[in-house]
């Protein structure tokens, strides 16, 4: 932390920053609250997603691409799902819904959409995959969570370009951690500002909670079943390796230590790489169509 906080005069209130982000669509909140029910049917998931022509068609781009390497077209969003299953192509859904709302979102000039949806899908991704390695206090929400984890920054990018510029500045003449300059410049960092979202959006605590505290697992007090992580720990996680893999969020990286946190390395070297094998063929597929 920094010893002498030098905040900005001119940070607008928490409310400036909520009230700079769009409403989520009917559809996406829709698909956010499936999460939770254990009951959804394919048929409901398929019902979701056809009311959204641009999405059922992303869709069943997404089914039919090449990297698939199916026969034959799939020409329906029910037969899609039959053949992806519910979980992967709510996630798909949740993806590219996600991104279309950034898209149409004002950001100041060399602020790279593109390369905040990358990265924001390869966490969700790779954080997904985990959950089904490791017990998790909410598994189902690790897709969200990673998604929405660095929205903070997009939230200081908008709100406050030039803020945004000198905790850049700030980075790079120090070398000092992006959540350290955020707070000196700010007195607020962007994972404060990504949890705000999710509690004004009314996510589920443990989704709120896993973004707030995505670069201080360690430090979230969401309960957990007897020996389950917090989500946050897999959030963590996802986010220095993609981090790691050069896929930052546009602008100033984040960085910190969570991976040495999560117990990743207990599955052994041969199962590790598997997981990541298998994160970079999904992610390389999905991510033609955000």
């Amino acid at each position: 932390m920094p010893s002498q906080t030098i905040k900005s005069t001119n940070v607008p209130s928490m409310r400036n920053f909520l009230d700079k982000l769009p409403p989520l669509s009917p559809t996406l909140t829709m698909l956010i609250a499936s999460l939770s029910r254990e009951d959804v049917s394919f048929a409901k998931i398929s019902e979701l997603i056809e009311k959204d022509p641009v999405l059922a068609g992303n869709v069943l781009g997404l089914v039919n691409s090449s990297l698939l390497e199916r026969r034959g077209r799939v020409s329906s969003v029910r037969h899609a799902v039959s053949l992806l299953g519910v979980d992967k192509i709510r996630n798909s859904a949740l993806s590219m819904s996600i991104t279309r709302m950034w898209d149409k979102m004002r950001t100041p000039p060399g602020w790279s959409t593109a390369k905040f949806n990358k990265h924001a899908l390869a966490v969700a991704m790779l954080a997904d995959i985990l959950s089904q390695e490791f017990p998790l206090n909410y598994p189902e929400g690790a897709f969200i969570a990673g998604l929405l984890h660095d929205l903070g920054k997009l939230m200081i990018a908008m709100c406050m370009p030039r803020e945004y510029g000198e905790i850049e500045e700030l980075i790079t003449e120090t070398g000092r951690p992006p959540v350290e300059c955020e707070l000196e410049i700010l007195g607020v960092t962007h994972a404060d500002l990504s949890g705000e979202a999710m509690q004004a959006w009314n996510m589920p605590k443990a989704i709120e909670a896993a973004v707030r505290y995505h670069h201080s697992p360690d430090l979230d007090p969401t309960p957990g079943a007897p020996r389950s992580l917090a989500l946050s720990f897999a959030i963590a996680t996802a986010d220095e390796y993609v981090n790691q893999q050069g896929w930052d969020a546009g602008g100033y990286a984040s960085s910190g230590e969570p991976a040495s946190l999560f117990p990743i390395e207990a599955l052994g070297s041969a199962e590790v790489q598997r997981l990541l094998d298998q994160f970079h063929r999904e992610f390389e597929s999905l991510s033609a169509f955000v």
